[in-house]
């Protein structure tokens, strides 16, 4: 795999279903300590809400994933909110949906129809955005061949992850998988250039 899907931006979108309110939120996130504190914003905003269901997934791998009810029968939130992510494929994405209840009584399969429609409502307000997976690099060199290594690091679409420009310089960066051997080669043509797989 070369590509994923993600979100690069925050959205919100409204769902009513017989006096229930549904108010969903979906965030880009990269970890689990993001998806913490994006839930802690929602909470703060809506203490009043009768539940905060939410699934994500991480990664490019996309192994990284959880679905939570957060109170609602098992299965009936968390997993269609979930499945709404997966339908789109995307990752590093977080999407809450916030309810606050309108007196009459869903059921699960109302449930299950009400998460999963405001989670593919909030989805659909965000552009899906193709990005690189990328191996990590650090390269650490001598000032005087910053431009050789950038002229490189820009023609291959690597991105700067960390850098510490000085006499002696480090940085780390995302080389895109599919140009990961040219882009190797080329880097280590350069004199005096120190590269290390991360």
């Amino acid at each position: 795999m070369e590509v994923y899907y993600t979100i690069e931006k925050k959205a919100v979108a409204e769902f009513k279903d017989r006096g229930s309110k549904f108010l969903a939120f979906a965030f880009p996130v990269k970890s689990t300590e993001q998806v913490k504190e994006c839930l802690q914003e929602v909470k703060k905003e809506h203490p009043k809400a009768t539940h905060h269901c939410y699934a994500y997934r991480l990664g490019t791998d996309g192994l990284q994933y959880r679905a939570v009810d957060d109170g609602e029968p098992s299965g009936s939130a968390g997993k269609p909110i979930l499945g709404q992510i997966d339908s789109k494929q995307l990752t590093d994405v977080l999407v809450i949906v916030v309810r606050y209840f309108g007196g009459t009584l869903l059921g699960v399969p109302g449930l299950i129809n009400a998460y999963k429609m405001s989670c593919a409502l909030v989805l659909q307000l965000i552009p899906a955005v193709q990005k690189n997976v990328e191996a990590r690099y650090q390269l650490v060199f001598d000032y005087t061949i910053l431009n050789d290594v950038m002229i490189v690091v820009k023609q291959n679409n690597c991105t700067v992850l960390n850098q510490d420009i000085q006499l002696f310089c480090s940085m780390e960066i995302g080389i895109p998988k599919s140009s990961l051997d040219l882009c190797l080669l080329r880097l280590k043509d350069i004199y005096n250039l120190e590269v290390k797989a991360m």
